[in-house]
């Protein structure tokens, strides 16, 4: 039973860090204009992505002010991501 917990634990954390990475990314595409941010499927992407990780930016957000204009916010939850993945997987 501990090996399909560790499992579904261990996929859901690499799903969000894949989430977490795609935000970033797409955030950097429509910065430097190579995504039109105009463009439909874009907006539903940035949407999307906006949705599923703004609850947790959120917070972090309140404490960590951007560094040089830089929002290290994503860095900072992919850290604490990764910890607590450690440390539920170390459980199971």
């Amino acid at each position: 039973m501990g090996g399909i917990i560790s499992f579904i634990i261990g996929a859901c954390i690499q799903i969000y860090i894949l989430i977490i990475i795609l935000q970033v990314l797409m955030s950097w595409l429509i910065a430097f204009e190579i995504v039109n941010k105009s463009n439909e499927a874009a907006q539903n992407l940035t949407a999307l992505l906006k949705r599923l990780t703004d609850p947790v930016y959120q917070p972090i957000r309140k404490y960590v002010p951007p560094l040089g204009g830089i929002d290290i916010t994503p860095l900072i939850v992919l850290i604490g991501v990764q910890l607590l993945g450690a440390f539920l997987l170390s459980i199971f």
